[in-house]
């Protein structure tokens, strides 16, 4: 009997321990990885007659937002803006040492950029990258294809990419 009460104060020890320890990690990594998302770019190739840049330029500002939106409110991480000499902060406006320099200005760790090209009436790719600016290396990089050019495609894009971007934990690749 001594020999299991032994055995029972030894293993409360350790979970106490353990459970401690849990928390202070959790409390070391609690902080908000700060994140710059730069102003995704589009191109359209498909050839249509109709002339549909505001309602793209809508939609991709739209798609930005929303994957700032929930990058933030996941509290995983604090998305910062970018401050940017170029009427656009994006891939295709600046070059890569201006675009990931701006980034470390505003106080971010991590860089996100992107695009999407609509191939043909149906079909839409994007690409997003991640890059960490500790340590200048990417550490996501995702093709996604849609179908569809209304609202509700480009939100579940969107939104598809931003919970991919949240499944990893992009500040420790």
């Amino acid at each position: 009997m001594k020999r299991v009460r032994g055995a029972l104060r030894w293993l409360s020890t350790l979970a106490i321990s353990c459970g401690c320890i849990g928390l202070a990690l959790r409390a070391a990594v609690a902080e908000p990885v700060a994140l710059a998302v730069a102003d995704f770019d589009y191109s359209d190739t498909s050839g249509e007659v109709r002339d549909q840049s505001a309602e793209h330029t809508a939609r991709l500002e739209d798609f930005t937002s929303l994957i700032r939106d929930m990058l933030s409110a996941s509290g995983n991480y604090k998305v910062v803006d970018l401050v940017c000499s170029k009427p656009s902060c994006s891939a295709s406006a600046m070059d890569a040492e201006s675009l990931t320099e701006a980034a470390r200005q505003s106080g971010a760790r991590l860089l996100v950029y992107g695009g999407i090209h609509k191939m043909s009436t149906l079909v839409q790719f994007g690409k997003a990258q991640v890059v960490d600016l500790k340590t200048d290396t990417v550490v996501f990089d995702r093709t996604i294809s849609f179908r569809g050019d209304n609202a509700e495609a480009w939100t579940r894009a969107g939104q598809f990419l931003a919970e991919d971007l949240l499944s990893k934990d992009l500040a420790l690749q």
